[in-house]
């Protein structure tokens, strides 16, 4: 009986698995394949062109740019994320009146798509009509165009995609500290122990898995950051912000080269695979079991 209760639960295995192959596996094998052409992207034609593909990847100057920008967006918007998440769980682990109201408001930007986040971040920071140019000409200043200098439309993308996913990091961190015994506090406080020293030695330990889950999301997200890119500078002025996942779609439709974009696309996929594996295995021996 047990047997049979085993092998018809297994059956549900096979839609997701049908699916995972046709959506995930099989795109991914394909673009393997089409990383070793030279094809267009409509052409009904494409030759074999070996590692071609590859060796260019490694020679072009806006992919070293993206490949910057890339580890800029995921490196520092782990950073800021976890530092603000982290800060938000302490202050909302506490008692207060509208604590649920406060948590809703900095969980809600997660809900927006963010696509449309980066429209509406967009309307604020462009130059002409921007709200925020409006309101720096209301106060007698000329209006500044941080979309055209590279450096100032990095950090405001970090800055909108740190702000806008940062009540993750909340929420795991929330959940991470509702784990954590009270017995310890308890015992640190007839020690004289300290705030800070009952934070040092007792919550951050603890917190090791929660903050290896939230670092692990956050990197990985923005690793692969596309939408907002896109949505604020499209990966302008010239190649100055594109991540590697914007790099993708600009030499696949705008430069027809899907061969090339391919390539590009594989080795995003296994610097991801290998940079977020890294973390794992340095967070794995940090953990402490509770």
């Amino acid at each position: 009986m047990k047997v049979q209760k085993k092998a018809a639960i297994n059956l549900f295995y096979i839609p997701a698995i049908v699916l995972f192959l046709v959506f995930v596996i099989y795109p991914f094998l394909h673009g393997i394949r089409i990383s070793f052409t030279n094809w267009n992207g409509y052409s009904q034609t494409m030759k074999f062109v070996g590692i071609d593909n590859y060796v260019r990847l490694f020679q072009d100057a806006n992919v070293r740019t993206a490949l910057v920008n890339t580890l800029v967006y995921g490196i520092a918007s782990t950073i800021i994320q976890n530092v603000l998440g982290l800060a938000y769980a302490l202050f909302l682990n506490t008692k207060f009146k509208g604590r649920s109201i406060v948590r809703t408001v900095i969980y809600m930007p997660v809900m927006i798509a963010p696509l449309i986040m980066g429209y509406i971040m967009y309307f604020l920071f462009q130059y002409d009509g921007g709200a925020l140019n409006d309101i720096i000409m209301l106060l007698g200043h000329e209006p500044v165009d941080l979309l055209v200098n590279s450096s100032a439309a990095i950090a405001i993308i970090v800055m909108v995609n740190s702000l806008q996913f940062v009540g993750v990091s909340m929420v795991i961190y929330l959940a991470g500290l509702q784990n954590v015994p009270n017995m310890y506090y308890e015992a640190a406080m007839l020690d004289g122990a300290s705030s800070w020293q009952r934070f040092k030695h007792i919550t951050f330990p603890l917190l090791m898995p929660a903050i290896s889950s939230s670092t692990i999301l956050n990197l990985i997200g923005g690793l692969k950051l596309f939408d907002l890119v896109m949505a604020l500078t499209s990966g302008g002025p010239g190649f100055t912000t594109h991540s590697l996942s914007t790099l993708v779609t600009n030499q696949y439709f705008s430069a027809q080269s899907a061969g090339y974009a391919s390539a590009i696309g594989i080795f995003a996929f296994l610097l991801i695979m290998v940079v977020s594996n890294v973390v794992m295995k340095f967070f794995d021996k940090r953990e402490v079991d509770v």
